[in-house]
């Protein structure tokens, strides 16, 4: 009776001490450098993004931006890129490619004109849910030259599968468009979508866009902001204001980009992002990644340990890369993350062609 008394006693002393360890979650200690095996790309084409998705096959399936490298890197990626899906037996692949899972699809035949993601899909962020694959990306249409065109034309989409290979059901319209008040830093385009379920059911969606600026073709700020939903098919509602913002707002134009959203029960019942820390503001890393967290999935602060990632990273033969990650997405397994998953090389002048590479993470002690 008494060490049962002293067992219920005790138990909300360590319910305690483990929330509070569950917040100490340190994930830049634990990324480990990077294997040259682990590293997929397609000859011909720059690969970009990366969302890794486990399916019930126990497969991992990974859904990825490609365009022909004889475009260049940029404006390549807006005006050219396709999102394609490959397989692999492991995490860290190697990876399969088995078909292109977002093609352009032209003309609306209800409408006459072209579909908003017509002829573009880039920025894959995808998930399984109740027996569905959903996968989120950015779609636009142009006239195949014109990079502000496209650029301006890009908004928020989610496609719906039952099987990874397709067949997808692509919606009409965006699910997230811009705000038509030309005030709103969501005014011109609305992209970089990243979303993961809620506790609730529900779905939390983060997503990049740039304000209108009169007499700039591209625009002005670029921000983030927060739209949720019932279900993964929508209809997504905006919340008011943005987030990942700095202690000085407006002192740069980009502070943060391409984020990957995850809610973990299993550290303290709260939201995590892994972003680029565009110029250092948050982890004091220049071009590196960088960790928020959130209770609400609104309200995004710096985490304990923001630092993810430098501006280089280190590799398995003890050498150190001379360009930074992009595109970050997070594998998770058993409630652990456990493999970063990043797009290398972009934007290079070189001549190098952009691929998607993972690193592992190494499991808590």
């Amino acid at each position: 009776m008494i060490r049962r008394f002293l067992l219920l006693l005790l138990t909300p002393y360590f319910a305690i001490f483990s929330l509070v360890r569950a917040d100490e979650l340190d994930l830049g200690s634990r990324i480990q450098p990077l294997p040259s095996a682990n590293r997929f790309g397609e000859v011909g084409y720059h690969v970009w993004c990366g969302a890794p998705v486990k399916g019930p096959d126990g497969k991992y399936h990974l859904f990825y931006s490609r365009w022909p490298a004889k475009f260049g890197f940029a404006p390549g990626w807006a005006i050219h890129s396709e999102i394609a899906y490959a397989v692999s037996d492991k995490p860290a692949g190697p990876y399969q490619p088995v078909n292109v899972a977002l093609p352009p699809r032209g003309i609306n035949p209800a409408t006459g004109k072209k579909y908003w993601d017509a002829d573009v899909t880039h920025n894959a962020n995808a998930f399984f849910h109740n027996g569905k694959y959903y996968l989120y990306y950015m779609g636009n249409y142009g006239d195949g030259k014109d990079y502000p065109m496209h650029r301006n034309h890009q908004r928020v989409g989610v496609a719906i599968a039952e099987n990874p290979a397709g067949p997808w059901k692509r919606l009409d319209q965006p699910i997230v468009d811009i705000t038509d008040d030309k005030k709103s830093f969501d005014s011109l385009c609305t992209t970089n979508p990243a979303a993961c379920m809620r506790p609730d059911g529900g779905v939390l969606l983060i997503y990049k866009a740039v304000q209108y600026a009169e007499g700039k073709a591209m625009g002005g700020n670029v921000r983030f902001g927060v739209a949720v939903a019932d279900k993964p098919e929508g209809p997504y509602v905006k919340k008011q204001g943005h987030i990942f913002e700095s202690e000085s707002p407006g002192k740069h134009w980009m502070v943060a980009e391409d984020p990957f959203i995850w809610f973990s029960a299993k550290y303290a019942n709260r939201y995590y992002a892994v972003a680029r820390d565009v110029v250092g503001t948050f982890s004091g890393a220049s071009g590196g990644l960088c960790m928020f967290q959130s209770e609400d999935g609104l309200d995004w602060k710096p985490a304990t340990h923001p630092k993810v990632l430098g501006g280089t990273y280190p590799l398995e033969d003890g050498k150190t890369s001379s360009t930074r990650i992009e595109r970050p997405f997070l594998l998770i397994e058993n409630g652990e993350p456990a493999y970063l998953f990043g797009a290398a090389d972009g934007y290079q002048k070189n001549g190098k062609v952009s691929t998607n590479v993972q690193f592992p993470i190494a499991p808590i002690k």
